[in-house]
């Protein structure tokens, strides 16, 4: 019976590459617009917001009125974000390049904002790596689990501690559905995401009695910027668009969200598969999409 679903679930993630998606962008409805703003504005924290999920963010809490304060490490990428958000929304955009995989420049970001009225913190900086840990440079696995682990436990310690004085706020937290089982390809970016829910789940109870809400988001494949960076091949994926009113919906809801069709699709296959069988088939498909090789990329989200 094990290898039979072992083999269906195959079969599903598989097919999940060569489905059609439709590139249809969600937009939040003004009811949730006003929810979002009345619980977690005037100012948002988003990191990572130069690509991707953390730019999608970043542009739908615009659309809900929210000032922001956007972060990544190329300027000129933040920028060209600031400008397209200020051309269609009347909010105010902050641009802080700061590269946070660096030892101490999550600290040198909070004290240059301290003193903004934040009510919600996007932490969606992030990259992973792909192809056999022992064959990895030890330096970018280093500098991974610094910007993917260490910068979001620094940010949320200090963030969970402002909101829990002033009773209200939100965190953000981007996980990825490699966070629940080993991934052999990805071993070190899988276990930097499974940090970051487990992190999610502990704080969303610590943090429910002062009226905080912490959101783990855990897409599946996700196109993202950082692809190109790398040699891999994903199949279809989920556009940005397709996952960010998901997210956002889910903020104060739920302690996690799994954005997407795809995502979903993907989670309830593995769902009935002993761990060790999980494992054995995210091998089958990373080993197709990394082809063993070493890379810096976003793998699943």
């Amino acid at each position: 019976m094990q290898l039979l679903l072992l083999r269906q679930a195959k079969q599903l993630l598989f097919k999940s590459h060569f489905v059609n998606l439709k590139k249809s962008i969600m937009l939040l409805s003004p009811k949730e617009k006003k929810r979002l703003y009345h619980q977690y504005g005037p100012c948002a924290l988003v990191t990572g917001a130069s690509s991707g999920i953390g730019k999608e963010l970043a542009e739908k809490l615009a659309s809900a009125g929210f000032d922001l304060i956007i972060n990544a490490r190329n300027e000129n990428n933040l920028l060209a974000v600031k400008a397209s958000i200020q051309s269609k929304y009347n909010v105010q955009v902050d641009v802080i390049p700061i590269d946070l995989s660096i030892e101490g420049n999550t600290d040198v970001l909070i004290q240059r904002i301290h003193h903004k009225n934040i009510g919600l913190v996007v932490l969606a900086a992030g990259y992973g790596t792909s192809g056999l840990l022992k064959e990895s440079s030890l330096h970018t696995e280093i500098n991974m689990l610094r910007l993917n682990c260490e910068s979001v436990l620094v940010l949320s310690h200090y963030y969970a501690q402002r909101f829990s004085e002033q009773k209200r706020g939100g965190i953000i937290f981007l996980s990825s559905m490699v966070a629940f089982q080993g991934v052999p390809y990805a071993a070190h970016y899988a276990a930097t995401k499974a940090y970051i829910q487990s992190l999610a789940e502990g704080m969303s109870e610590e943090l429910m009695p002062f009226n905080v809400s912490v959101l783990a988001a855990a897409p599946g494949p996700v196109v993202s910027g950082f692809g190109s960076r790398a040699n891999m091949t994903m199949g279809k994926a989920l556009s940005p668009e397709q996952v960010g009113v998901p997210i956002l919906n889910a903020l104060g809801r739920s302690g996690t969200v799994f954005p997407g069709w795809l995502t979903k699709l993907l989670v309830y296959s593995l769902r009935t598969l002993p761990r060790w069988g999980k494992v054995k088939v995210m091998k089958q498909v990373m080993s197709g999409m990394a082809n063993q090789t070493r890379n810096e990329t976003i793998l699943i989200n």
